[in-house]
């Protein structure tokens, strides 16, 4: 008999919702190109502009500063460039700062060459060392041009929320722009593009339950922008080139609103059954290590180590046993590695970690099943090292 599976890793990629499947059908019935101007051209462009105005709402921006684009790697590759304009002015900026812990779609630099960006480190708490990043703005030369910093809101493999408030106030201290990931943030907790201090966030419409292959780049206004990373036509008011992707377009602006809608109290439950795994964790395995347990997290992620065991060997035992969860960050082809997140941390990244991810339609059965399944591997650790 075939064993029933489980799905637990929703960072990787959250299930297709409903609502964003039903947008996506109908938009793919439709004719028209979005940028005509007959009826059917029309229909298409409104459609468009209804999901810009679900994905503002889901960050607390303006509709007009968002920006449609393939995917959030190409949203990071568009927004970290030393090419920006204000008007028809070009401004110059001069250096990029990353987090340590950064995804590596940030870490690889945008459009800087490598020897103009700098890494700003961790702390053990697997929170950005704010004491260092002003320390390196401090000593950046203005004259080179502007600071660019990028720091993540939400780790996406440890869960840790970053103090992007704090970061975005010595940033602006130094006169830099913040660009904020908050791929993992978005649908998870309250976002204000504002109230964050960040000038740019980038998102991912398939990890809130829309589609693969559509991002956004978000700015907090339009005064100062990126120069364009896909060149063409006039779409996205030239800021991204290209015939608009209308039904992944329509997908992500449906997912964005419903994960706006309840937000809060959907929090509240999916932390709950977070908590429940890792307190049968903990039963399981008492030497289990959590990482990032005591700083602040979002409530759906628990990323954890059971000493002896190889990240890459566990995530094969659990998919045996039908439980889909990961070793880290799924961004390598399915390659796991050791994780930088980890690394930057200061902690062993020999054997790595596994990350649990759960979502909106997880249920207390499946955190149970996970719980037994975890229960078994660890028994069985306990069995070889006695066999050894």
């Amino acid at each position: 008999m075939a064993v029933e599976r489980i799905y637990l890793d929703w960072n990787a990629t959250a299930p297709l919702l409903g609502a964003a499947r039903e947008a996506m059908l109908d938009a793919l019935a439709m004719p028209g190109n979005p940028s005509s101007v007959h009826a059917e051209g029309r229909a298409a462009r409104a459609v468009i502009e209804k999901a810009r105005r679900d994905v503002a709402g889901l960050v607390g921006a303006e509709p007009a500063h968002v920006t449609f684009t393939a995917s959030a790697t190409e949203a990071a590759n568009h927004v970290l460039s030393p090419f920006y304009r204000m008007g028809k002015s070009r401004v110059a900026v001069g250096r990029l700062f990353v987090s340590a812990i950064e995804h590596p779609a940030i870490r690889a630099g945008g459009r800087f060459p490598a020897d103009h960006v700098s890494e700003i480190p961790v702390m053990r708490s697997g929170v950005i060392d704010l004491e260092a990043l002003a320390a390196s703005l401090a000593v950046h030369d203005p004259a080179d041009g502007l600071p660019l910093v990028a720091v993540m809101l939400v780790n996406n493999e440890t869960g840790i929320v970053q103090p992007i408030q704090d970061a975005a106030a010595i940033v602006k201290k130094f006169g830099g722009l913040l660009v904020v990931d908050a791929v993992q943030a978005a649908g998870r907790i309250p976002l204000s593009i504002s109230e964050l201090g960040a000038d740019f966030l980038i998102l991912s419409a398939h990890k809130l339950g829309g589609p693969k292959g559509v991002g956004a780049l978000v700015s907090r206004g339009e005064t100062l922008m990126p120069e364009p990373l896909v060149r063409g036509g006039g779409q996205e008011k030239g800021h991204r080139a290209g015939t608009e992707n209308l039904a992944a377009i329509a997908g992500f602006g449906a997912a964005a609103r419903e994960m706006t809608a309840d937000l809060v109290e959907r929090n509240v439950m999916i932390t709950a059954l977070r908590d429940r795994a890792e307190t049968g964790l903990r039963a399981a395995a008492p030497d289990a290590v959590i990482y990032g347990d005591g700083s602040k997290r979002v409530g759906n992620t628990s990323f954890f180590h059971l000493p002896g065991l190889k990240a890459e060997t566990g995530q094969i035992a659990f998919d045996l046993e039908g439980v889909a969860l990961s070793a880290g960050a799924a961004c390598s082809s399915g390659k796991v590695g050791a994780s930088h997140v980890l690394t930057a941390m200061g902690e062993d990244a020999a054997t790595g970690a596994l990350r649990l991810s759960i979502g909106p339609s997880t249920t207390e059965a499946e955190i149970d099943r996970f719980v037994l399944t975890f229960a078994k591997i660890a028994a069985r650790r306990k069995l070889a090292g006695k066999a050894a």
